[in-house]
């Protein structure tokens, strides 16, 4: 039993560790992500965090194992080992009372035995010396007497340990009888039944056993139809989407580049009356720095541009800059609340102290309360800040959108030679500077209507309110931002949210153009 105890032991130990081991393994592994940069939840990253998660719960099986061997079979063993030794310590000792009590009982017989025999040696003495005295003649009467009282006193001390040891000898054999028929079985029984329920304990621990972990395969069995889900949960057409919205960069591709008529002053010296192109210093687009502000684009294919990463995301496309933005502005928001609860705390802790002068200084909370209201200002400037450039960082994607829109490639030749043909706009190095972009003489063409299904107040700056059921152009579609460019029959435009709208888009609509 003691030896099957110790095997138990080494597996509980051996369990603990494994499940130790699996748990490290899964902690190793597991993401280690911040608030800071959260990185987009692929779904083959969310499956591998799934079966770490089944994984962990597989370890804590495997402790739930130990845990029950080593309560129901370790734990149980050693009580019932000690109760064993008890049990058959008392035995053992029940078993040398008796065989004392019996050698006890031999001794007083042999004692009686030897007693007997010495008398009866000296009562044949006593026998002798009074047949001797007897037959003597010289003897005197005197002398014969004592002898004959001599031999009847040894007669009658024989007989009396003659019948002791008479009694003594029964009395052994008896003891002897019992002590071999019923005393002794009775011992050896009760050692062999406590054998027998030391073997079928052995056996319920054996069950107990492999119970232990039989109990938990049903579990490990969900762990692992878990493991198998979530590598089923595996899409790559999600996961190269969630690429595609994480790293767009919202650049418009290049336009295409104008022809350029080198034939122009030879015409024109053949022929003065020539009607010549006029000059399209308007259109000319460096052709290094298109190429290059291309390839600066395609980071995939090309190098990223190189320099420390500026505080306003300034160095990033502008789609990944306005996630930045954004997050910076959640960031900022959250540290707000804390600084504001700080405060609120702060000043309830001054009331308090104001109220009991015996807890406390109220005005030796004032500094941090004033540190805690410059750390407010302060933070409330930087998302005032952050939402100023997400704001213009949107109106410059707009500008970008609305000039791509009205640039022709191929250009346009008119009858007068001083008017120069509108060329792309270039972009600003700053989004700031595009207020006089944005002033154009002909207005947008419209390419449909829509039909108000929520009233809209517009507030923000770049909005269009409108009410319900109104009837508006549509001069731009939605660019995935969720906001459509309309405008009102007198002329005024801006931005409605294009879940509030019924967008119907056709050739025909009023102000409507075809354009390549």
């Amino acid at each position: 039993m003691e030896k099957y105890a110790k095997f138990v032991k080494e597996r509980i130990e051996i369990e603990q560790n494994y499940a130790k081991q699996l748990r490290n393994l899964v902690k190793k592994y597991c993401p280690k992500r911040s608030s800071k940069d959260e990185e987009p939840r692929f779904t083959s990253c969310i499956a591998f965090f799934n079966i770490l998660n089944e994984l962990n719960d597989y370890a804590g099986q495997r402790e739930v194992v130990a845990e029950e061997m080593g309560h129901r079979v370790y734990g149980e063993l050693m009580r019932y080992s000690h109760d064993l030794k008890t049990e058959r310590k008392m035995h053992l000792q029940e078993g040398r009372k008796a065989q004392q009590y019996l050698d006890m009982c031999w001794k007083q017989m042999d004692n009686s035995k030897k007693k007997f025999e010495r008398e009866c040696r000296e009562a044949e003495k006593a026998q002798q010396s009074y047949e001797r005295l007897d037959n003597d003649t010289n003897a005197t009467k005197a002398d014969v007497e004592k002898a004959k009282q001599q031999l009847n006193l040894r007669t009658h001390m024989a007989d009396e340990n003659k019948n002791e040891y008479a009694a003594q000898l029964q009395n052994f054999n008896g003891e002897q009888h019992k002590h071999y028929y019923i005393v002794i079985p009775q011992i050896y029984k009760q050692l062999q039944e406590m054998d027998e329920r030391r073997t079928i304990k052995l056996s319920e621990c054996y069950r107990g056993f492999a119970d232990s972990e039989r109990k938990v395969i049903p579990i490990i069995s969900k762990c692992l139809e878990g493991m198998i889900l979530a590598a089923k949960s595996v899409d790559e057409h999600r996961d190269s989407q969630l690429v595609i919205d994480c790293f767009k960069s919202g650049f418009e591709p290049p336009g295409d580049f104008p022809f350029e008529d080198y034939s122009q002053n030879i015409y024109r010296t053949i022929s003065d009356g020539t009607i010549s192109t006029p000059k399209q210093e308007g259109m000319r687009i460096d052709s290094k720095t298109t190429v290059g502000k291309s390839k600066g684009k395609l980071w995939l294919f090309g190098k990223k541009p190189k320099g420390p990463a500026l505080e306003d995301f300034s160095h990033l496309p502008p789609e990944q800059r306005r996630k930045k933005l954004q997050q910076r502005i959640d960031e900022l928001n959250r540290e707000l609340q804390k600084e504001t609860d700080q405060k609120d705390a702060l000043i309830k802790m001054k009331d308090v102290y104001e109220k009991n002068p015996q807890m406390g200084d109220p005005s030796s909370l004032q500094p941090k309360l004033a540190e805690t209201m410059s750390n407010m200002d302060r933070l409330r400037m930087e998302i005032h800040k952050n939402e100023n450039n997400i704001h213009g960082l949107t109106l410059s994607m707009i500008i970008l959108t609305f000039q791509s829109l009205h640039y022709s490639p191929e250009g346009s030749y008119t009858d007068d030679a001083n008017q120069e043909v509108r060329g792309p706009p270039q972009q600003h190095a700053h989004t700031n500077e595009f207020d006089d972009e944005f002033e154009d003489d002909d207005p947008l063409p419209a390419i449909g209507h829509c039909k108000a299904i929520y009233p809209f107040d517009g507030h923000n700056e770049g909005t269009l309110a409108m009410k319900e059921g109104e009837i508006l152009y549509i001069i731009e579609e939605d660019k995935g931002d969720g906001w459509t460019r309309a405008r009102r029959q007198n002329g005024e435009e801006g931005y409605v949210p294009t879940s509030y709208i019924d967008v119907t888009l056709e050739k025909n609509s009023k102000g409507a153009v075809t354009y390549i």
